[in-house]
């Protein structure tokens, strides 16, 4: 009995000075401003880390940069990449266009933070919604699109499209 009481004792102390130390190592880290500075940064149970690199690419680190799919609009920036939307309505009538702009009208006014896309392809109005990396991200603005508009429900599915991801 005594044995364990022992033990526990000197596993209760070993656990609290690692735990100490380990809070010193993250606080250290976080004080970094970029990845390379805390590869340099010494801290205990760590080698020594030199990084060589052209200073160019420490000035990149973090910074949002213009490449061939970021596009800017005022203030805002963002990239386009491969995504998904939500569609919400085809139709090819000629009462399509207003029906169109109809729902994508309803949706904002429940919905405001969503951006909302009416497109024509010949001979095809659509009605698309969300800029989603994944389809379990739009899979998920279906539901609730479908729950606040049970009447379009069947209308309704996942799209592959190019997407605006903000910066």
């Amino acid at each position: 009995m005594r044995k364990f009481s022992y033990v526990a004792l000197i596993t209760a102390a070993f656990l609290t000075s690692h735990s100490a130390i380990a809070q010193e190592v993250n606080s250290d880290f976080t004080a970094t401003t970029t990845i390379f500075d805390a590869f340099q940064e010494p801290s205990l149970s760590k080698g020594k880390v030199v990084v060589n690199q052209d200073p160019s690419i420490k000035k990149m680190v973090g910074v949002r940069l213009a490449g061939d799919k970021v596009q800017r609009t005022g203030n805002d920036a963002f990239i386009k990449v491969q995504g998904f939307r939500a569609q919400v309505f085809t139709g090819n009538q000629r009462l399509s266009k207003d029906e169109a702009f109809k729902r994508e009208k309803e949706i904002k006014e429940i919905f405001p933070e969503l951006t909302t896309y009416v497109t024509y392809t010949a001979p095809f109005w659509k009605l698309r919604v969300g800029d989603f990396r994944s389809h379990e991200e739009a899979y998920d603005l279906k539901r609730k699109l479908v729950e606040a508009f049970p009447t379009y429900g069947k209308e309704i599915y996942i799209v592959k499209e190019e997407v605006n991801i903000p910066l």
